[in-house]
């Protein structure tokens, strides 16, 4: 199997790549480097199946023959993290519409399967617990510039499910929640990495607004995992589906759990959105995903404990699946 893999420098998607390459298929991806790294496929880039195109979803001319050779493709490129999102919002908003219109539109001339990365950002200030695929969704103030994003992806969807419908394109929609793991950095606004460098450095550990947000944090392996099985599942095709973990925890509780398990002297300090991001700047306080859909079509299920990750993020000894599985 040819597999097409745009986004795969990044931290997501470079764990998909290993896996790929573990079950024997040839992988290419495609990566403008804006928010994917070298370095995190850095390990793979000599394996024999394994291709690397520095380019992006918006050059038509770069894309097409990559989407041409592929006999899948797993969509991931798109802006990632809130800091980048609301700096780069012009760029954040055209990499994910045109971009993955461009995706579509090239794969549907061969009927290319392809699997879409949204976002829980969709759902917006929803407040119907847990969140549910087939939901309404409710958005703030088209001035903050947060929104922008979760629209964005929004538009993502409906395009997936018109090419599904429409084109007869086998596509494939996944919400993925906070997903965490090797490899993935703070530099763009994660939460977990970001504290538990700053615990492990001694510096104040930041936490924005109240801190009393509630999210649940999933492992990159079980998401990858996933999204593997929902592309080879018949029944997934023109269905929108969530990922990610049912253990909430709020985000005072996460910086005080980093602080205990670090040993750190850290203060845990609160910082205003408004000083943080913007004035404008809106949050939602509670993200829980409704996992019915996952665990009918996959048996889908979380395998790591929110401790499990800490402890493996805090040590920085993430498992490599390719070097697990010695290919």
């Amino acid at each position: 199997m040819n597999t097409l893999i745009t986004g795969g420098a990044g931290f997501i998607g470079s764990h998909l790549a290993e896996k790929l390459l573990a079950q024997g298929e040839r992988v290419t991806v495609l990566d403008d480097l804006s928010t994917g790294n070298l370095a995190n496929i850095r390990h793979v880039e000599k394996h024999k199946n394994f291709v690397f195109k520095k380019g992006s979803v918006l050059n038509e001319k770069e894309l097409a023959p990559l989407v041409a050779n592929a006999d899948k493709i797993f969509h991931l490129a798109a802006a990632v993290g809130v800091k980048y999102i609301i700096e780069k919002p012009l760029y954040s908003m055209a990499n994910n519409i045109l971009g993955t219109e461009n995706v579509l539109r090239l794969a549907s001339a061969r009927k290319t399967p392809v699997l879409i990365t949204s976002s829980s950002e969709v759902y917006g200030k929803l407040d119907r617990f847990p969140f549910r695929e087939d939901a309404d969704r409710l958005y703030g103030s088209a001035f903050n510039g947060r929104w922008g994003y979760g629209l964005s992806k929004a538009v993502d969807e409906f395009m997936a499910l018109a090419y599904f419908r429409e084109r007869e394109l086998p596509a494939i929609v996944v919400r993925l929640f906070n997903t965490v793991g090797p490899r993935q950095t703070g530099k763009y606004g994660m939460v977990i990495p970001t504290l538990v460098e700053q615990a492990k450095e001694g510096k104040p550990m930041t936490v924005y607004g109240t801190g009393k947000q509630i999210r649940c944090f999933c492992h990159v392996h079980d998401i990858t995992n996933a999204i593997m099985k929902l592309m080879n599942t018949n029944k997934a095709s023109g269905e929108i589906v969530n990922l990610g973990s049912e253990e909430a925890v709020s985000i005072n509780e996460l910086a005080r759990r980093i602080k205990k398990m670090t040993g750190s002297s850290s203060k845990i300090v609160h910082i205003p959105y408004k000083k943080a991001y913007s004035p404008t700047f809106d949050d939602m306080l509670k993200r829980v995903p409704d996992l019915s859909k996952a665990k009918k079509l996959i048996s889908y299920k979380s395998t790591y404990t929110l401790e499990e990750i800490l402890r493996e993020v805090i040590s920085g000894q993430g498992t490599s699946f390719l070097q697990k599985s010695k290919v």
